[in-house]
């Protein structure tokens, strides 16, 4: 089994907390007896995924109160700066989970219902019989029928949903670009329905998630990235998670170099980039470290409440960008290893970017995981990305990492 790892904006798993990382330049191990990590072996399945032709990768890991941590490859390729672990990346759609669990906690103080139309809230976003039939539930969970708006406002990238012709033109059109959420919103709508409210197998569409913040915004009365960045990321202790306020990073990062499937090459650097286009579904910057204490966290009960938190778990089949079906709940995505373990958390993918985050079910293992190259399999005759041989190295890294090889 290879996990999913979505085409554009990813889907993923995870959970597990606050852990103290020992002082690190490429790598660090924290030792403790009767921990089940192997150093060896995730050096050497982090080597491995450079040398199959990633230019840089870099992950945490945690079994109980053991962690490991390492780097491999570079963060520049023109200046050769290495690869740290310690270092913020665009985790893409991991920000759903954030978003979710600030929906989750208004649910619990009564502000939303789960199962209240989406028209009660917001007639003028989602109106008509569609508004009265998309519940708050259904955005959470992609089963709200909603297009994803990508294949509008970056027409170049059609081709992902159907169209012919895949170009990076919109790419470099829009690096500068502030879109509109409202507008967004709108191309989402009147798009072709994906499906009926409710019906599943749901479709993966970053239009749910515009309008979980329109909802979040109304009913606190602040900016989504204000009430998600004080109850979720300061409730969680997390020092190095933000929503970027600017394109250029300002913490130490690596570059992030896109292939678009062979169309790039060399690849293109988009590590400068105004993310408006998708803040409230794959805004957020984040380390490694942040987000294994943030799941930790989440899935114990410290963020949402037990009974919320059980909400969220409540997985439906979804398609997801890259076609495949997943188990997805309420911004977490359920994950079963190749040993049959299950594992919770989300994983995201943008514009040169891509980041993995999976806790097991029991608290007791997690894995988070950030590639500074993404969509590095050429396009086959057949329109489907040929393999390659850092996907191997990928899932062999995933296995180490679970503790399962």
């Amino acid at each position: 089994m290879k996990i999913p790892l979505a085409i554009l904006i990813g889907v993923a798993t995870l959970t597990l907390g606050a852990c103290t990382v020992q002082p690190a330049s490429s790598e660090t191990e924290a030792a403790r007896t009767g921990s089940e990590l192997d150093p060896v072996a995730l050096r050497s399945a982090l080597d491995a995924v450079h040398d199959a032709g990633m230019i840089g990768a870099y992950l945490e890991v945690r079994q109980d109160d053991r962690v490991w941590n390492g780097a491999a490859g570079v963060a520049d390729v023109d200046s050769g700066e290495p690869i740290g672990p310690d270092m913020v990346h665009r985790i893409g759609s991991i920000t759903k989970t954030f978003v979710a669990a600030a929906i989750m906690q208004q649910v619990e103080q009564g502000r939303i219902g789960l199962d209240t139309s989406i028209g009660t809230y917001l007639p003028h976003l989602v109106p008509g019989a569609r508004g009265t039939e998309i519940t708050v539930r259904m955005l959470l969970n992609n089963t709200s029928g909603l297009a994803e708006h990508l294949p509008y406002s970056f027409p170049s990238l059609a081709a992902f949903f159907g169209g012919a012709h895949l170009s990076s033109q919109s790419l470099d059109e829009h690096r500068f670009t502030q879109f509109d959420p409202i507008e967004l919103i709108e191309m989402g709508v009147s798009a072709p329905a994906t499906g009926e409210p409710g019906s599943t197998p749901g479709v993966y569409s970053n239009t749910n998630y515009l309008l979980l913040a329109q909802l979040l915004e109304q009913v606190t009365g602040t900016a989504f990235e204000t009430y998600v960045t004080e109850n979720v990321i300061e409730r969680a202790g997390l020092e190095h998670t933000a929503f970027p306020t600017e394109p250029t990073l300002s913490a130490p990062h690596p570059r992030m170099y896109e292939a678009l499937f062979g169309v790039l090459d060399p690849p293109r650097d988009y590590s400068v980039y105004n993310m408006s286009w998708a803040m409230a579904g794959a805004g957020l910057v984040s380390t490694m470290s942040d987000l294994n204490r943030f799941y930790r966290m989440l899935l114990d009960g410290q963020i949402v409440s037990p009974e919320s938190l059980a909400q969220m778990q409540r997985t439906v089949p979804v398609i997801a960008l890259d076609g495949t079906q997943i188990e997805y709940g309420l911004g977490l995505h359920k994950v079963r290893s190749p040993g049959g373990e299950v594992f919770w958390g989300h994983d995201g993918s943008v514009f040169g970017a891509q980041a993995l985050s999976l806790t097991s079910a029991d608290g007791t293992r997690q894995l988070s995981v950030a590639l500074n190259l993404v969509r590095w399999n050429e396009m086959g005759a057949d329109g489907k990305p040929k393999p390659h041989p850092i996907d191997d190295a990928l899932t062999d890294l995933y296995q180490v990492a679970m503790g399962e090889k």
